[in-house]
């Protein structure tokens, strides 16, 4: 049996075309013309066409009338410019149109329609789309004039620390600085860049407190680091692509899994902006350097933020959506976008190094670029709970999903609160957080930073999860409540590779209306002490040594320590014998004074013990987070899960 192809043929200028994904009208501009629709799903005219068709999803019939209105005027280009004045500056668009420029019917998403000046908006109910950005509303008119108020912070946070938190904060200048690791080969441009970043940080710190004994040794440092990316037999080098123009990490040119995908032009913003923000640091206190590193350095630069179309060797902003107004991080790939707060870092290295070159113009295209990006960063990776779903302006208008509190990935095609590479809470939010810098203190609004907090609290005070998250997150909280987070700051014995306990308490520190932050901070006792058991009132003894253990009740038999200080935390030290005392790995032999140097084993965390009288300390291996505890025989072991498992000490004064 066969069946006949049902067809169907209309003359006219507009149709309306119903298939599986929905209802479109064909316009046509150019005359009435012929077309047949068969059941095939094929559309085809009756005659060649020469002229113009416009195309459009019809999701609702009372939207016809705004189209059929304004369908005569189209777009044929649009040109992409900024301007500057003195702080405020505008990104246009303006669109060259065949009709009425005036009556162009474009589409607006959120973060247009916030930013946009004297915009003509047609009703929302006339016209509409849902988007993975939220709605899409009309504008009508052929330029747009988005105006944006410009970051004013370059160097430093424009406050200076709070004066009690000062003590702490150049001693943890002097032990980092004095503490730096050896300069080493980089084994890519990422963990280098973000290390390398967090360094030169130190500098900045030292010199807004007035320590400029403290800044030529990380200036030394950091020329010591950078100088390996240009030796030709280091592991990651710097070279030319040629087949897209930009620089690259030589060793991944064929290889997307080497430095994430760098040689295919992954995370270019993200890698080069910590480059930049360090060499910006050399630069600003080493002018003999920078005349001879400049142009080298440049070619970074120019990869992630050349402004010129006539540029022969780079793109225009290579990583970046001027109408989506926020990154691109992924190169050969589809789009999308992880770390934010890394793609407005990419932009901020860029300041820092126009301003220590004294590049005017690049400045404020920096500065324009981290505009438009921290604001993508609160419409679009920012959500809030308590938001309306019906807000013109809401991009999430699903509820449950602004109940994960941040986005973790913004693709062009979905958005969602996951990550390639984790799913704790901490780690969603952070990645959208670091690195912390004076700058960013425009991205982490009120509502969102205490929406974070809220929803990461249990595994903040989890101690499983890492204090690099956790650190981040404080810092953010600190934007409302500094006293709050300066308290939990004093718990972190890690800060990750792009932070450190200095750049934390200088964050908290200057925080807006931080004022006695740091006064009720705990920190570890400092001096020389016996160490006494509540539980049992027997000291540490002499005779007992390496290990420790607490065996006699007279004082004259004890072990006198030696109690420093590290960042947040400390280290204890016999007297007698010059050791350190460190924690054991697995948890289960007695702690002991038995290393010459204090690593990460020998730090160990000092605190007043939760309901105890005052003067009883608890003692956290920092290493591992068990809290010591006290055997049947006294002997001083670290494996305490709890602060309430842990045993009560005194230390008594020598």
């Amino acid at each position: 049996m066969e069946f006949n192809e049902l067809k169907v043929t209309v003359t006219g200028t507009s149709f309306q075309v119903v298939n599986g994904a929905g209802t479109y009208i064909i316009y046509s501009l150019s005359g009435a013309l012929s077309l047949t629709a068969s059941d095939a799903g094929t559309i085809v005219a009756e005659a060649q066409f020469d002229g113009i068709l416009r195309v459009v999803k019809l999701d609702s019939p009372s939207h016809k009338a705004l189209l059929d209105q304004y369908v005569a005027n189209y777009p044929t280009g649009v040109t992409t410019d900024y301007d500057f004045d003195g702080n405020v500056g505008t990104l246009r668009f303006t669109w060259a149109v065949i009709g009425n420029a005036a009556d162009l019917l474009m589409l607006t998403w959120p973060h247009h329609r916030v930013k946009i000046q004297n915009p003509n908006f047609p009703s929302t109910s006339s016209l509409s789309y849902l988007t993975t950005k939220g709605y899409m509303y009309p504008a009508l008119g052929s330029v747009w004039n988005l105006v944006y108020d410009l970051p004013t912070i370059t160097w430093n946070a424009p406050r200076d620390p709070d004066a009690s938190c000062l003590q702490d904060l150049i001693a943890g200048l002097e032990y980092e600085i004095a503490n730096l690791p050896a300069v080493t080969m980089p084994g890519d441009f990422y963990f280098f860049g973000g290390h390398f970043a967090i360094v030169s940080r130190l500098a900045l710190i030292a010199e807004h407190i007035g320590r400029n004994d403290l800044v030529q040794p990380v200036i030394d440092w950091l020329k010591g680091s950078i100088e390996y990316l240009f030796n030709s037999a280091s592991t990651a080098v710097p070279a030319y692509e040629t087949g897209w123009g930009g620089i690259i990490n030589r060793a991944g040119y064929n290889d997307t899994w080497v430095d994430y995908g760098n040689g295919y032009y992954n995370d270019h913003h993200f890698h080069y902006g910590y480059l930049l923000a360090a060499a910006a640091v050399i630069a600003k206190h080493d002018g003999a350097w920078l005349n001879t590193f400049r142009p080298t350095m440049e070619l970074f630069l120019r990869d992630i933020i050349n402004p010129s179309r006539n540029d022969p060797f780079f793109p225009v902003t290579r990583c970046r959506d001027w109408f989506a107004a926020s990154g691109i991080a992924n190169g050969a790939g589809e789009r999308d976008q992880e770390s934010v707060g890394e793609a407005v870092n990419g932009y901020y290295g860029a300041l820092l190094w126009a301003d220590a070159t004294g590049n005017a113009d690049i400045k404020n295209y920096a500065r324009l670029l981290i505009a438009t990006e921290q604001h993508a960063a609160q419409m679009y990776w920012h959500l809030y709970p308590t938001a309306s779903a019906t807000d013109r302006d809401q991009p999430y208008p699903e509820q449950n999903l602004r109940n994960l509190v941040t986005i973790g990935n913004v693709m062009d095609w979905q958005a969602g609160a996951w990550l390639f590479w984790g799913d704790q809470r901490v780690e969603i939010a952070a990645i959208q957080i670091l690195p912390v810098t004076p700058i960013n203190e425009y991205m982490y609004d009120a509502a969102w930073a205490q929406a974070v907090y809220d929803y990461t609290l249990q595994e903040l005070n989890d101690p499983a999860y890492g204090d690099e998250w956790k650190s981040v997150i404080y810092l953010a909280y600190s934007q409302i409540n500094p006293v709050a987070a300066a308290q939990l700051s004093s718990s972190l014995t890690s800060w990750g590779s792009g932070n450190t306990f200095s750049n934390q308490l200088y964050f908290l520190s200057t925080r807006p209306g931080a004022s006695d932050i740091c006064a009720s901070a705990p920190s570890n006792p400092i001096g020389t002490f016996y160490i006494q058991s509540v539980s049992t009132n027997d000291y540490v003894t002499e005779s007992t040594l390496p290990d420790l253990i607490a065996s006699s009740a007279s004082q004259s038999l004890a072990a006198q320590f030696q109690l420093a200080s590290t960042p947040n935390a400390g280290t204890i030290k016999a007297v007698s014998t010059n050791q350190f005392v460190t924690a054991d790995s697995s948890g289960s032999y007695t702690i002991s004074a038995s290393r010459d140097t204090a690593s990460t084993w020998e730090i160990f965390i000092i605190r007043p013990k939760d309901g105890a009288e005052s003067g009883v300390y608890s003692i956290l291996a920092a290493s591992n987070k068990q809290y010591v505890t006290l055997g049947s025989d006294g002997a001083l072991i670290n494996n305490g899960s709890t602060e309430s498992s842990s045993a009560g000490f005194r230390f008594v004064s020598a």
